[in-house]
């Protein structure tokens, strides 16, 4: 069975894409194309473990990053810019992730002292604790199983990493 609950095949069809690209004469894009393919189902396929650990807490994986990046600051509270510019999303996405967690009670939105322009948001008592049960369920559910050996964990951040930094992510 699949994470999704649904039966897994008994092929590989990104494998197979692959041969097809090649035998089609994409020869030189196949390796490429199955990588990349690759790496977007496996991308569905972390996602929806990380959701199923999230969703009985009524989180999505977005609000949670926002709630574990007040967790993490000193002050317990961070500009809405700085959210957006540290998980690398549009400000309209960190918006409606704030509305979300303040509609829920656990954040709240309050003007920036040194910037009336700019909002600050903080953690609040409820959303300090469902974070840190969020964060238990993903440590025991997900990220200490990862099915993958420590050494394929690490080849694997590097990896990624390098792509990353390729593309101007830092």
């Amino acid at each position: 069975m699949t994470v999704d609950g649904r039966r897994g095949l008994d092929f590989d069809p990104i494998e197979r894409a692959r041969s097809q690209w090649a035998a089609a004469g994409w020869t030189d894009a196949a390796d490429g194309m199955a990588a990349i393919t690759s790496l977007m189902r496996a991308h569905q396929i972390v996602l929806a473990r990380v959701e199923a650990s999230l969703r009985p807490l009524g989180l999505t994986f977005a609000r949670y990053e926002v709630l574990m990046l007040l967790w993490f600051s000193r002050r317990g509270s961070l500009p809405m810019k700085v959210i957006g510019s540290r998980l690398q999303v549009h400000p309209t996405s960190v918006t409606n992730a704030v509305d979300r967690l303040e509609d829920a009670g656990l954040v709240t939105r309050s003007t920036h002292p040194d910037d009336r322009r700019a909002y600050l948001v903080a953690l609040t008592p409820s959303g300090h604790e469902l974070v840190e049960r969020a964060t238990k369920a993903l440590n025991a559910e997900v990220f200490e199983q990862p099915v993958l050996s420590p050494r394929d964990q690490r080849t694997l951040v590097d990896v990624l990493t390098r792509l990353r930094h390729s593309a101007g992510d830092f």
